[in-house]
């Protein structure tokens, strides 16, 4: 059965979350998790999605019977699987992401010396 678009989303926010989490302590033999409640207030919180609450717990129990991410010790992790369609969740959309970033740092004019202005 695949995967919704939200669904994928949801996936894609936690393992982004995960993936960015980790880098601060990369040197270290640790790994960071996050119990499904934080999960759910940090997307709410950081206005990431604009589910309720219910609907995002309904979300992450059907990844987690996809077998796209596991939940122990009320702790979520990405499953191999769920890695897997995180990376290819990544690679599609990564592009746009980094055409985003570059405009956004330097701005659009910077990156040519003859830009031209019209009327409306």
């Amino acid at each position: 059965m695949p995967t919704t678009r939200v669904q994928q989303y949801i996936l894609f926010t936690l393992g982004k979350w995960i993936e960015e989490a980790n880098e601060s302590i990369k040197e270290k033999p640790l790994e960071i998790s996050i119990s499904k409640n934080h999960f759910i207030g940090l997307v709410l919180k950081g206005e990431f999605a604009e589910k309720q609450e219910r609907a995002l717990y309904k979300n992450l129990e059907i990844l987690e019977k996809k077998k796209l991410i596991s939940y122990g010790n009320k702790e979520m992790k990405l499953t191999p699987r769920g890695q897997r369609l995180y990376r290819d969740i990544n690679k599609r959309i990564m592009p746009y992401v980094n055409v985003f970033r570059k405009l956004k740092e330097k701005g659009p004019i910077s990156y040519t010396k003859k830009a031209q202005t019209v009327f409306k």
